[in-house]
């Protein structure tokens, strides 16, 4: 089965920041009920962040798909999970369903009320290693597991019902209609899909907005993260700002359980993400920039496809022309491939088309090699690099390197071009934290799936645009997201008038 693609949002805003995924605090009422279907793990909410009272149920796909040492990663997922929350009677209650051609229930929301006693208890879960029967084990939840006998919570004003389900195949019974019942009961379905998982079926189990309700990854070995999503969603007092446990030097923007630092209008974010400097009003700086991108078979065609939306998101934010910004694209996987050099196109439209005509190599993995192509030709002035000007290198990978890439990687960074490694899937993120300049945590980026690399897009858009002049980029940024925000608007209403029209049609007819 093809890895199933994954949708993109409208072009990002240039500069933009990135947009935090929507906690589950942040719907009605302080309760909530979590169902969560599971095949894999997540860590723990910080200490800095309070859980709110939850009845939460994990349901465990253990169908003979799932080879032990996965279902082992699936335990510790749960246990992660759970140690992030606040356990107890009166706050979150936790119940295991495991299945597989049958439902077993490990242990109901009224069973352990101590974190200690809950870890104990998924240590001792057994896969059952039989068919997949996702659509009886949805039914099993909704009749039993948030049942007052099983130690369920009265639905209220105070409640949400939540689901989160993971599974790494095609069920064999329906979900659609169990699923809209579960919905329809109040419960909100989250869907993670694992490997050869069928897309559709999540798509029938999940609620909407899809966008926010399921999620992909390659393997159980990258399914922790997702942890992040879910620690975020189930914290509800996190403001930091509020409390002074900062060090913004002025403006404190609260995220859940963490902060992050903000400036005034005329001042722009200093590297160490805490203090500012006024901007300068300059014009833009010239800029020699490459893109160096995995097109080995694991990233698959309809991902590729994605990644070239990412180049020109980036493109998108960069002042193209021979005194400012200039752009080069190379190829690799088992060879290297030079798609076009620094300066043979002199504007967006030219690269943006370019981007778009690239074929996929589909081989393997040779990111050394490409790296020493990147140091020894990419940035020589046979291939339109200028002296003089900064030269930015961006690696995207999606999996381990076949070669060894220490010396290459050192050696761009010693000859002073600016490195960004950006990792999706099964990237190993110690080689792409051995590509990254220092400071490393600012020249990093992983995400689990193909997703969100929009996401890591705007984060390098404004990044490269700070390099140029970061006021004159925010205040591009407050016209385009206004832009945008009309054409959302005009959008919708177009879609109003035309379903009006052809309700209009239907009755004369």
């Amino acid at each position: 089965m093809p890895r199933p693609q994954r949708g993109l949002k409208l072009p990002a805003p240039l500069c933009s920041a990135t947009a935090l995924p929507r906690p589950l605090s942040s719907l009605p009422g302080h309760f909530g009920s979590i169902l969560i279907f599971l095949l894999p793990s997540f860590p723990v909410a910080g200490t800095l962040c309070r859980t709110k009272p939850t009845d939460l149920v994990f349901i465990i796909d253990s169908s003979r798909s799932v080879r032990p040492h996965e279902f082992e990663k699936i335990k510790v997922f749960v246990s992660r999970v759970i140690e992030g929350l606040d356990v107890g009677p009166n706050s979150t209650r936790v119940g295991v369903i495991n299945y597989a051609s049958a439902v077993k229930n490990e242990f109901s929301l009224q069973t352990y009320h101590t974190k200690a006693g809950l870890l104990q208890a998924v240590r001792r879960i057994e896969p059952l290693s039989t068919g997949t029967m996702t659509g009886l084990a949805i039914q099993f939840a909704i009749s039993r597991a948030f049942s007052d006998s099983e130690g369920g919570r009265v639905r209220s004003p105070n409640f949400n019902k939540v689901a989160i389900v993971v599974t790494d195949g095609r069920p064999q019974d329906g979900v659609q209609d169990v699923a809209a019942r579960a919905r329809a009961a109040g419960i909100e379905i989250f869907a993670i899909g694992v490997g050869r998982v069928d897309m559709p079926t999540l798509r029938q189990i999940a609620s909407q907005p899809l966008d926010d309700h399921v999620d992909y990854v390659e393997s159980y070995s990258v399914i922790e993260k997702l942890t992040q999503k879910f620690q975020e969603a189930f914290c509800v007092v996190s403001d930091l700002c509020a409390t002074g446990d900062h060090d913004c030097e002025q403006v404190c923007v609260s995220t859940p359980g963490a902060y992050k630092c903000a400036c005034k209008e005329g001042f722009t974010l200093n590297n160490d993400g805490k203090t500012c400097s006024a901007c300068s009003g300059g014009l833009g700086s010239a800029l020699d920039l490459v893109f160096l991108i995995d097109g080995s078979k694991s990233v698959r065609p309809e991902n590729f496809e994605l990644v070239k939306k990412f180049i020109n998101q980036i493109v998108d934010s960069l002042e193209v022309s021979d005194k400012q910004a200039q752009v080069g694209l190379v190829q690799y996987s088992s060879s290297v491939r030079q798609e076009f050099p620094l300066g043979q196109f002199k504007n967006k439209k030219d690269i943006k088309a370019a981007v778009k005509k690239m074929s996929y190599m589909e081989k393997g993995t040779m990111t050394g090699q490409a790296l020493k192509y990147l140091v020894d030709s990419s940035f020589a002035s046979i291939n339109g690099a200028r002296p003089g000007v900064p030269k930015v290198g961006i690696v995207f990978t999606d999996g381990r390197s076949q070669d060894y890439i220490t010396d290459a990687a050192k050696k761009a960074k010693d000859s002073g071009f600016r490195m960004f490694a950006v990792g999706v899937g099964n990237a190993v993120e110690d080689e792409l934290r051995e590509i990254a300049s220092e400071p490393v945590a600012e020249h990093y980026f992983y995400t689990a799936d193909f997703r969100t690399i929009s996401k890591i897009g705007k984060k390098l858009q404004m990044k490269i645009c700070v390099e140029e002049d970061p006021c004159e980029c925010k205040s591009i940024v407050k016209f385009q997201t206004k832009v945008e925000d009309l054409i959302n608007s005009l959008q919708q209403k177009l879609e109003a008038l035309a379903k009006r029209i052809e309700a209009l049609e239907n009755k004369i007819i």
